[in-house]
């Protein structure tokens, strides 16, 4: 369990004693205050988000100022663990002046300690343009939601020599931008294990199996919030959408049969004030 703030010699110093890092989404307050409650040590506003809390089918139509609405509710609630925040698709890709501008308002506005970014190619020089203009940065290779279609799907990448020597060429590029940290998606175990050791800054892994510093899973899918099947790489350590229809099922009969709200559910008044009302009345 982390102890004290989280802080970027944090993260260093974890991955050199080989401490394995735990980072999980948020998106409110409520959700942040379990999550610092629980010890975690960095907590992400995905823009995951934009399917687990907003309803949009894909991350790519969440806009600025609906992920700053979540980064500012996490704010409130987080003590201790880091917060991250992603920048979602479209407001970092056109240069390097859009996306300093963009992270500025993630961290001015919305109080994030640092902003994620997405792919290699022209995203190591957004990455290395933040870095320069003093906001840190944690790269994101392999399965990259914001551009999934281009890379055919929700599917593992890295599955060939060819393809994994990419994925391992995007994370080195992305630390010699100046990235503190990398996560690692959907990538295959054997693939991990090749690229880590070429690198120095934590690398986060989600489906990358356990060769990486440390591990990240979105909230409502380890909670068992989230409807539907999980990916392949989800554990489920509670099924609170289950638990969560039987208690508003149980308060939706006790409200059509009566039995709620009880005398205990209400408020008194004493007797020759309620014989005053009605004669008054």
């Amino acid at each position: 369990m982390s102890a004290g703030p989280v802080t970027f010699a944090t993260l260093a110093a974890r991955k050199a004693a080989r401490e394995a890092i735990v980072m999980v989404t948020a998106y409110d307050f409520p959700s942040a205050q379990v999550a610092s409650a629980a010890g975690v040590d960095i907590v992400l506003v995905g823009d995951s988000g934009a399917m687990t809390v907003l309803g949009y089918d894909s991350t790519v139509p969440v806009t600025i100022d609906e992920m700053l609405v979540l980064v500012k509710a996490v704010r409130r609630g987080l003590s201790g663990p880091m917060l991250v925040a992603d920048l979602p698709f479209g407001s970092y890709e056109v240069s390097d002046e859009q996306a300093i501008l963009t992270a500025q308002r993630f961290v001015k506005e919305g109080g994030a300690d640092a902003v994620k970014i997405e792919r290699g190619g022209t995203s190591v020089e957004r990455a290395r343009a933040l870095v320069a203009a003093g906001i840190p940065v944690m790269g994101h290779v392999g399965l990259t939601p914001q551009t999934a279609a281009v890379l055919g799907g929700f599917r593992s990448q890295g599955r060939t020599a060819e393809e994994a020597a990419r994925v391992g060429h995007d994370a080195v590029a992305l630390q010699d931008a100046g990235c503190f940290a990398i996560v690692f998606e959907a990538i295959p175990s054997a693939a991990t294990e090749a690229i880590v050791p070429l690198l120095h800054v934590p690398v986060i892994g989600i489906g990358a199996g356990p060769a990486t510093d440390g591990q990240v899973l979105v909230f409502h899918d380890l909670l068992g919030i989230h409807d539907g099947a999980p990916a392949r790489f989800v554990k489920r350590y509670a099924a609170l959408r289950e638990a969560m229809i039987a208690g508003v099922s149980a308060y939706a009969d006790e409200v059509r049969s009566g039995a709620y709200p009880a005398p205990e559910h209400g408020y008194g008044m004493p007797a020759d004030e309620a014989a005053r009302l009605r004669h008054t009345l």
